[in-house]
């Protein structure tokens, strides 16, 4: 699939490989052995044990993500999945079901789909595993994170997240990889983590299309 992207357009994306975060999926400039984590994740545990990224979200790859998330473009989200399920591939290895991150059902009716549910579906098919797209909520509709600061986002999406009582069932004990779009300052994700804890998973890892280089240098 092309995407609508030119061979030239292919090369300048960053697709990120090992040696990278554990934590945040941060690229390291040189191998410092496995499982190894970054400042602030050292510093400051997230809600989220582990995380992967595909690619840097920059201005070569951002057009392509934004033609899932505003440009109707939801087929996009099986390109994506195979990026993930590659550059996913140790989180996905220890999983037993995969979560999007929700949409509020104003903003769901508004866009007709959620882009993270596109990315999550074909992800689980392709990796065998449990794919429970009801399971995490948004209950409150939340402003747009663009343009605030990390304290911002956090109180943004503050409670914003739960797992239904409906659903306890499938979350408890469960290994399970959240899959969103992109990730920038990690607050959407540590909100969705923590519900998802709550209700009893067992561990909670990241998989995310994109993430910001900048994201491990400023406080979530």
């Amino acid at each position: 699939m092309s995407a609508g992207l030119s061979a030239a357009g292919w090369t300048r994306i960053e697709f990120l490989d090992d040696p990278v975060c554990d934590g945040c999926g941060l690229p390291f400039p040189y191998d410092q052995g496995l499982d190894v984590r970054c400042g602030l994740c050292m510093a400051r545990p997230r809600a989220f044990q582990r995380a992967r990224a595909a690619c840097l979200y920059d201005e070569h790859s951002r057009d392509l993500i934004l033609r899932l998330k505003h440009g109707d473009r939801p087929e996009l989200g099986k390109l994506f999945a195979r990026w993930l399920s590659r550059a996913a591939a140790p989180l996905l290895a220890d999983a037993d079901a995969l979560v999007p991150v929700p949409l509020h059902r104003s903003r769901l009716f508004a866009r007709r789909y959620n882009q993270a549910a596109e990315i999550a579906r074909p992800l689980a098919r392709q990796s065998d595993l449990a794919y429970l797209p009801g399971a995490l909520v948004r209950g409150r509709a939340t402003q747009s994170q663009g343009g605030k600061s990390g304290r911002g986002r956090r109180l943004n999406v503050k409670g914003a997240f739960a797992v239904p009582p409906s659903q306890r069932a499938r979350i408890a004990g469960k290994r399970i990889v959240l899959v969103d779009d992109v990730l920038t300052t990690g607050a959407t994700a540590e909100a969705c983590a923590k519900a998802l804890r709550e209700a009893g998973a067992a561990s909670v890892s990241l998989a995310v299309v994109a993430r910001v280089r900048e994201a491990a240098t400023t406080p979530i």
